[in-house]
């Protein structure tokens, strides 16, 4: 599997897929302490991608994401993921995970996420436990010893 951080359009063309915000901008996602990932196999097959943003607190919804997100936060919000591949998303949210410990100075992993079944089921699947329930999202946290 290879992670690329997907700043060009090829990447960010696959923008429009995303299931759970298409409402936000290309360059909205890649602005102010926020990155797109991309994961490929060994093909160069896109499987999954992830958007994740910087901050210093943690975020109940957008409009706080977007207020909050900066350059030297120190923790990583997954704020939307989604996958092309059957057990991608899990792989995409390790493999960032991974990379970015070994590259940024981040102390804490958290989600904005939906309050939907499927994001609930995926994050306690995948380790995660509930932080915090929103009026209209859940923040789970991923403990650093797990990623």
């Amino acid at each position: 599997m290879t992670l690329i951080n997907a700043k060009t359009d090829h990447y960010l063309n696959f923008i429009k897929d995303d299931p759970v915000r298409p409402h936000l901008q290309m360059v909205w996602r890649i602005s102010n302490g926020r990155e797109v990932y991309a994961l490929e196999d060994e093909e160069g097959e896109l499987r999954a991608m992830i958007c994740v943003a910087y901050t210093k607190e943690v975020p109940k919804d957008e409009g706080e994401l977007d207020r909050l997100s900066c350059d030297d936060g120190y923790i990583a919000v997954f704020y939307t993921v989604w996958s092309y591949a059957k057990g991608a998303g899990r792989d995409m949210v390790l493999t960032v995970a991974k990379h970015i410990k070994e590259t940024k100075p981040v102390k804490r992993y958290v989600t904005l996420s939906p309050q939907t079944e499927m994001a609930r089921k995926f994050h306690l699947a995948n380790g995660a436990t509930v932080l915090q329930v929103n009026s209209m999202s859940v923040n789970y946290e991923y403990a650093m010893e797990l990623l």
